[in-house]
């Protein structure tokens, strides 16, 4: 089986995100696995890595959430379905990889945590609608405990 992959910035993996509004009511878990796009992965001093991720949803934005719609061709790059999704880009989970809500599509095997990576340049307009939305304070960081 392969290893887990290294968590780069545009990789999109299988995890069990959690929403802001389910962390605010004291859940500890997400409701579901989902595909996330890691948005930054950054080594600690201490030896660790700190992902951020944020969540791909079917569900359309809707009162102004900002979100960047994925296109068709790179959802089925990706193995995805057909259906439109989304990009959210008003919260984020934080985690220490590789953490425990990754998680694997094939029993046993680490390298199925990932779909793969999105386009460069899709990733890079994605990463400055974030950066963007972060400047006007208009997203929001769950940190992900051990």
């Amino acid at each position: 089986m392969a290893p887990l992959p290294k968590p780069v910035p545009g990789l999109v993996i299988r995890y069990s995100y959690l929403w802001a509004n389910e962390h605010d009511a004291g859940r500890e878990e997400g409701r579901k696995d989902r595909p996330c796009a890691i948005i930054v992965s950054v080594e600690t001093d201490e030896g660790t890595t700190s992902v951020v991720v944020l969540p791909i949803s079917h569900s359309p934005p809707a009162g102004g959430v900002p979100a960047i719609e994925i296109p068709l061709d790179t959802k089925r790059r990706l193995g995805l379905d057909d259906e439109r999704s989304w990009v959210v880009l008003s919260e984020a989970n934080q985690f220490v990889w590789p953490g425990f809500d990754l998680r694997f599509s094939k029993p046993g095997d680490a390298s199925s945590v990932a779909y793969g990576e999105m386009p460069a340049n899709f990733f890079r307009d994605l990463r400055a609608a974030f950066v963007k939305v972060l400047r006007e304070k208009r997203a929001r960081l769950v940190s992900r405990t051990q």
